[in-house]
Order: C-alpha cells, then sequence, then structure tokens
C-alpha cells in the first residue's frame, strides 16, 4: 500500500511512504514493485481553485503509471476513484440521475483529465481500468478532508456539550433536497467487484447506498440518536462557528479518554460545502447492480452504524 505519510505495516500490508507529486521519489520508492496486479488509486491534493486542482491530481497518477507500469509485467488493472465532480455536481443543479454516459462539463476537472490519461495510456495494453464515482461517502476515518459522518457527529457531540440543541447548520434550500450517500465499506466492495470481473473493463460505475433521503427527515432522526432535541435549520459556517471549539473538544477528550484531537477530526470546510447544495444530488446507480453488483446500504442505518462505531473507537464520546 502506498501512502504519502506512511502507516504502520502489518502481515497483510506494506505501507511505502513516497511523495506522490515528485517523480523522482515514486520511480525510487515503487519501481521495485514488479508483483503488483492492481492499483487502487484514491489519492488526493488539495488546492485553492478548481483551476489549481488539476496539475497536482493528475501528476500524482502519472507519476504513479510511469513508475510501477513499466515494472509490472502482470499488471491487470489499474481502479481510479472519481465523485460526482465528473457531472458538475460541485458547480450547481445538475442532471439527476446523472448518468455514465451524461456529457462532459467545461472544464477545468481534474477527475475527467484522470480518466483521459488513462484511456490514452491503456491503449494496446494487457491491463484494464476502471473509474468508480461514489456520492458523498460515509466513513470513520479520521485525518479525513471529506468525512461527512464525522462532521456531524463531532457537530452533533460539540453542540450537546454546549446544551443546545442540534440545528442544520446549511443552507434553508439544502434541508428538504434529495440526497444519497455511499457507505465505505460497500465502495470498497464495489470498488473491487469492478476491478476483478472483466465485464467491467474500461468503464466507470456510479456506487451508491441505493436510497434517497431529505435531511429535513433525517436530521431530526440524527438529533433522536444523540438523545437531543432539534431546533429550526440556521445557516452558519461550520468553518466559522466551529473554529475556537479546539479548548472545548480538549475536556471532552480528558473527560471521557477520547483518542484523537480536534484537528483530526473536524472536515468543517467540507460540511460547509455538501450542505450548501439547495439542488437535488444523486445519481443513477443501476449500471454496477445490472452488470452484478447488488450490494446496497440503507442510508439512515448506515449513520447509526458509524456513530456506534465512532463510540466504540472512542472518536466521540458514548454519553454526555
Amino acid at each position: 500500500m502506498v501512502c504519502p505519510e506512511g502507516g504502520t505495516s502489518t502481515k497483510k500490508i506494506r505501507y511505502i511512504a513516497v511523495d506522490l507529486v515528485d517523480p523522482a521519489s515514486c520511480i525510487a520508492q515503487l519501481s521495485s514493485l514488479s508483483d503488483v496486479t492492481h492499483i487502487f488509486y484514491a489519492a488526493y491534493q488539495d488546492r485553492a481553485s478548481w483551476a489549481e486542482l488539476v496539475e497536482p491530481n493528475l501528476a500524482m497518477l502519472v507519476n504513479v503509471l510511469t513508475a510501477i507500469e513499466p515494472v509490472a509485467a502482470n499488471l491487470e488493472h489499474v481502479s481510479l476513484m472519481q465523485g460526482y465532480k465528473v457531472y458538475g455536481a460541485h458547480l450547481g443543479p445538475f442532471k439527476t440521475p446523472a448518468k455514465e454516459s451524461d456529457a462532459g462539463h467545461m472544464p477545468p476537472e481534474f477527475n475527467v483529465d484522470q480518466q483521459n490519461f488513462l484511456e490514452k495510456q491503456q491503449v494496446n495494453k494487457r491491463w484494464t481500468w476502471s473509474a468508480i464515482r461514489p456520492s458523498v461517502v460515509g466513513g470513520t476515518s479520521t485525518g479525513n478532508p471529506m468525512n461527512l459522518a464525522m462532521v456531524i457527529a463531532v457537530f452533533a457531540t460539540i453542540s450537546k456539550k454546549l446544551g443546545i440543541p442540534l440545528r442544520f447548520p446549511g443552507k434553508l434550500g439544502a434541508y428538504d433536497k434529495l440526497m444519497e450517500m455511499t457507505d465505505a465499506g460497500l465502495l470498497a466492495k464495489a470498488t473491487v467487484w469492478a476491478a476483478t470481473n472483466p465485464q467491467c473493463a474500461n468503464q466507470a460505475f456510479n456506487i451508491n447506498n441505493g436510497d434517497l433521503f431529505r435531511w429535513n427527515e433525517l436530521w431530526p432522526k440524527i438529533a433522536v440518536y444523540f438523545n437531543m432535541e432539534v431546533a429550526a435549520p440556521l445557516q452558519m459556517p461550520l468553518q466559522t462557528v466551529m473554529a475556537d471549539k479546539e479548548e472545548l473538544w480538549k475536556s471532552l477528550q480528558e473527560e471521557h479518554g477520547l483518542n484523537y484531537n480536534y484537528k483530526d477530526l473536524s472536515s468543517w470546510a467540507f460540511g460547509d460545502f455538501v450542505f450548501s447544495w439547495d439542488y437535488d444530488f444523486f445519481a443513477d446507480g443501476t449500471k454496477a447492480r445490472r452488470m452484478g453488483f447488488h450490494e446496497f446500504i440503507d442510508t439512515e442505518k448506515m449513520f447509526y452504524d458509524l456513530f456506534d462505531e465512532m463510540r466504540r473507537k472512542k472518536i466521540i464520546p458514548k454519553t454526555i
């Protein structure tokens, strides 16, 4: 497993620290991986603008392939993790349900550039590629700049500690729009499925839980889970109102023996991003199901299971 910041190796996993932006580092660290058969590419570098995202994110993928492809004689598949930005979902109201066959939109868009690179690189090659397109992903990983479940859990925990009701912090127009999510475990299974089934070769797949929800229905239920009152939505930028909560979190850490610091959990910019979508946000996931991937997740249950897991891992308190 390649990890820009390294990690703890196990019997089944060997971490390699490599600077994916640096071609020389990639060649030095990856050129020994001659036994590689599958590449699951999910690296991401954030930047201040959409245009600035293109160069580093395309370069990292190019560097990985440039280093590994010449030495991995048995390379079978390259899996590229994308998202609904391919459909322009981040720009404003887009056609829903979005389909893999939908027309592209005006660049810049690094996801599209990455796929174009793979398509050209794969011509006349033995290996194939797949592009996996999840919706907003729900998981329990820490240090993640795009983890909505963590945003909600920490926001609810702090709200309860302050003795205030749980308010939806996004745009009022986002509260009643149709949304969907993708469970991280479901996404992992679908990614392996697409990478190991020949009929999936050189195609893109939307991967989602299979159901839709509206925040105005789900948000009060999340409040019930945390044993909180719910109040009317109030639009507030989380990056602003949550910026001064580190000391409060430290007190929660000490009181409940929590394992993670505030900076490891706060994805407030991503929360602001998702909660600003005052338009329907979902895609058609039937292509994968028609081709044999039949798993699905109930999104409401997904949130409860993730919150339960966060409590077990002492990411958030069991009770306040």
